[in-house]
């Protein structure tokens, strides 16, 4: 063998991603042909040397490819096979040495020279930083070797004395990386070396620490969720002990699996609600979420999944029971008709589905307030044979109350159309979705935009409620809803609906109705009977005509109502003896004075037509259609005053409207006679009375050049003419809406001739024939016919002043 501090050369034994520091014994893969080469060469040049030494290696680090610029000499100790008859090699490193260039040798191996490491070869003294070092690495490396239950070694580590030789005992550690390994070859300071060794083994050390602690909280959480499970499982059983020696079978109510497996749920449905089942299972008393799953499995098993109503397919007996319900609505009417006599024919054909879906309806109803709308649900249910809910819209701002709140919320709740399924008992109701119009939008969402896919015949099939999270299908539910002005529903959601209007009763329906249903039910509550109490026919008339002007009977009722209340107190006083009847002499005593005198019904000096510039119009309302006058007033040259003034509370439209008017009769002075040459000069003034009321539209056009036309000329405008349409700069009477309101309007105020645009005549189809009866209506499509019409002739206004 060489001296230590001489040159060597030795066969190169290359090692693939490892580093063997001096001290180690490892064993080496014979089957690797580098390897295989190295060993075998070493040998060989030891047998051919004169030293009797053991065969020499040099163990290279080849790390990514690339050879280490120091590696470790090597002793062959001992070649042989592996207990599994693999051939190994047994090398023991000694020391480090620094490689140099190649050369020639035997055998296959590559050959290189080495000269010694420059790292000092006496030991280091014990003393000063090197004693306390070595004193911390053998505690912390006993404290690891004891953890792993090594203590074979751990005699072995505290044998060692060398600095060095204690800093390369960390090459035997498993956790230390090759690029750690190769850092500490390099290193030639023994006392650098073992601080860097030390480093490396408190970094393990306190890594341990950690996963030690996150492992042993891991599995006493397990261990505590496995005793808790056991233990309830136990306790289960021991009640189902109990249960049965008590003779007592297990409640169903707390055995949530079983409800889901007995109920007919829909296939989706019962996958969800097993799963939520799962999931309470493993979930403890204390949690939270359990009460959250316990409250969705509740809702979903009270929902009615497969119930559902069978529809009354007697279509005159349906039709009879609406007919007796409500008087008037033939529209509605006929439109539930239609829907049963079809569902009747589909049934008889075997056709259930409509293209995967059921066939429901959406209507809806709008019209003034007091038309029976809300109350015609009920009765559309009662004759289709159906369960009824009513879901009131009204001032809902939060979207969540139509789709439902999602579950992470506490407190979540499905929306009112899941709720309103529940509380029907059946998947096929009537539900009456009331004053859709007032619902509103805030930061929380636009109820409107929800109620899209409810509403939606084409979608509703597949309903998804943000509570449930599953499939409802709303499909056959037949959906009414309510409304008192229609610019008030979203175009969107009105698109989806089937438009129903109630322009009110006429006076001969709303006597039918007070007869047959106000008078029957306020007999009841106020503890009358027909036996003792008789309201005459004619009393009710005076009552709709003159004590209430409305589109609807709300008013009505109560009227009858106050009169029932009256002879109850009589009785009670000794003041009147039943049973008594009320008849129109009655009315005046019982309760008061008429509130709503036709203006027809007037002396001729009293009417608002008495003098000229006044018009009677009509209008439409969120109550219904109404009579608006229109007065017109000139101001007096000396006081200066130019131009239009109008009031009222007047939107845009309609003050263009009056400004159309007047530049019409400007242009149109000479024709019409009128002297429309001063009005530079003298201001007008337009007044609509009523001003706390906003009033809009064009309807009144014809209305306000009636009114300048009859200041201008000093003929009055006819006592029983009324009007409505819209009109042209060049005198044409165009189209407006509302014309069947406007006319029941004017049969209500006592007017008997109504002017109305000629494109509107189609319009009259929809009104009562009595109402007609009743009234002269004149289309007309301009302007002078409307003068003419409505202005008194001249000739009268002179045989008046000659009187």
């Amino acid at each position: 063998m060489a001296s230590t501090s001489a040159s060597l050369t030795l066969p190169v034994l290359p090692l693939d991603d490892e580093v063997v520091l001096p001290g180690m014994v490892v064993p080496l893969d014979l089957k690797d042909t580098e390897v295989r080469a190295a060993v075998e060469a070493a040998r060989s040049a030891a047998r051919s040397s004169v030293d009797s030494g053991k065969p020499q290696v040099l163990l290279v680090p080849r790390l990514d490819g690339s050879y280490a610029g120091v590696g470790t000499l090597a002793t062959v100790e001992q070649v042989g096979r592996l207990a599994d008859g693999e051939p190994a090699a047994l090398v023991r490193a000694v020391r480090r040495v620094r490689i140099g260039a190649g050369t020639t040798g035997p055998g296959a191996a590559l050959w290189v020279e080495t000269t010694p490491f420059k790292e000092s070869a006496v030991a280091v003294p014990l003393t000063g930083r090197s004693a306390e070092l070595v004193k911390e690495y053998k505690a912390v490396a006993t404290e690891w070797l004891r953890k792993r239950g090594a203590w074979q070694i751990v005699d072995r580590v505290a044998a060692i004395e060398g600095v060095g030789e204690l800093a390369d005992n960390i090459g035997y550690a498993p956790f230390v990386s090759a690029e750690q390994k190769l850092k500490a070859l390099l290193e030639a300071d023994q006392v650098a070396r073992l601080e860097y060794a030390l480093q490396l083994m408190k970094d393990h050390l306190a890594e341990e620490e950690v996963n030690d602690t996150i492992r042993k909280d891991v599995e006493e959480g397990v261990a505590k969720q496995q005793k808790e499970f056991l233990l309830r499982r136990q306790l289960e059983a021991v009640r189902k002990e109990l249960a049965e020696l008590n003779g007592e079978s297990a409640s169903e109510e707390d055995d949530y699996r079983a409800r889901v497996e007995a109920a007919e749920l829909p296939e989706k449905v019962r996958e969800a609600a097993l799963k939520e089942v799962e999931k309470l299972e493993r979930s403890s008393d204390q949690s939270p979420e359990g009460s959250w799953i316990r409250t969705w499995l509740d809702t979903v098993l009270e929902l009615p999944w497969n119930n559902r109503s069978e529809d009354a397919y007697d279509i005159a007996g349906a039709r009879a029971v609406l007919d007796a319900d409500h008087a008037g609505l033939s529209d509605v009417k006929d439109r539930i008709v239609e829907y049963l006599a079809v569902r009747k024919r589909r049934a008889d054909q075997g056709l259930t589905l409509i293209g995967g879906r059921r066939g429901g309806a959406v209507l809806a109803l709008v019209g003034p307030p007091g038309v029976g709308k809300t109350s015609l649900g009920e009765s559309v249910a009662r004759a289709m044979g159906r369960d009824f809910v009513r879901v009131a819209l009204g001032g809902v701002r939060d979207e969540a109350e139509i789709r439902g709140h999602r579950r992470t919320y506490v407190g979540a709740l499905p929306g009112r159309i899941v709720r309103a399924i529940k509380e029907a008992g059946s998947m096929n109701p009537v539900v009456l979705l009331d004053e859709i119009d007032k619902v509103g939008s805030d930061y929380r969402g636009d109820p409107a935009a929800a109620l899209l896919e409810v509403l939606d015949p084409a979608q509703n099939h597949t309903f998804r409620d943000h509570y449930l999270e599953v499939e409802l299908d709303l499909s056959d539910v037949v959906f009414l809803a309510t409304a008192n002005v229609l610019e008030a529903i979203p175009e969107p959601l009105l698109d989806r609906m089937e438009l129903v209007r109630l322009d009110g009763y006429t006076e001969d329906e709303k006597v039918v109705i007070a007869r047959d249903h106000l008078l029957p039910r306020q007999l009841e509550r106020a503890g009358l009977s027909a036996e003792t109490v008789t309201v005459t026919e004619a009393a009710l008339r005076k009552l709709a005509g003159e004590y209430t002007r409305e589109a609807g009977v709300r008013t009505l009722e109560r009227s009858v109502a106050r009169i029932l209340r009256k002879v109850a107190a009589q009785s009670e006083l000794g003041q009147r003896e039943l049973p008594t009847t009320v008849d129109t002499a009655d009315l005046r005593g019982l309760i008061g004075r008429p509130h709503h005198t036709p203006e027809a019904a007037q002396e001729p000096a009293e009417r608002r037509t008495a003098v000229p510039g006044v018009a009677t119009g009509l209008a439409v309302t969120g109550a219904g259609g109404d009579v608006l006058y229109i007065e017109a007033s000139l101001a007096d040259a000396e006081t200066g005053s130019t131009g239009l003034t109008l009031t009222g509370q007047l939107g845009d439209v309609m003050k263009e409207s009056a400004h159309i008017a007047l530049s019409f009769l400007r242009s149109r002075g000479a024709e019409l006679e009128l002297p429309v040459t001063g009005l530079r000069e003298r201001g007008i003034h337009l007044h609509v009375p009523a001003g706390a009321v906003p009033k809009d539209g064009p309807s009144a056009g014809i209305t306000m050049t009636t009114a300048l036309a009859s200041l201008l000329s000093g003929r009055k405008v006819r006592t029983d003419v009324a009007m409505t349409g819209e009109v042209s700069l060049t005198g044409r009477v165009l189209p407006i809406g509302g014309v069947k309101q406007k006319l029941l309007a004017a049969d209500r105020a006592g007017i008997t001739t109504v002017i109305i645009p000629k494109r509107n005549e189609p319009d009259l189809d929809d009104v009562p024939a009595e109402v007609l009866e009743r009234l002269t209506v004149h289309p007309l499509s301009d302007v002078r016919e409307v003068l003419a019409l409505a202005l008194e002739p001249a000739e009268v206004l002179v045989a008046g002043a000659a009187a």
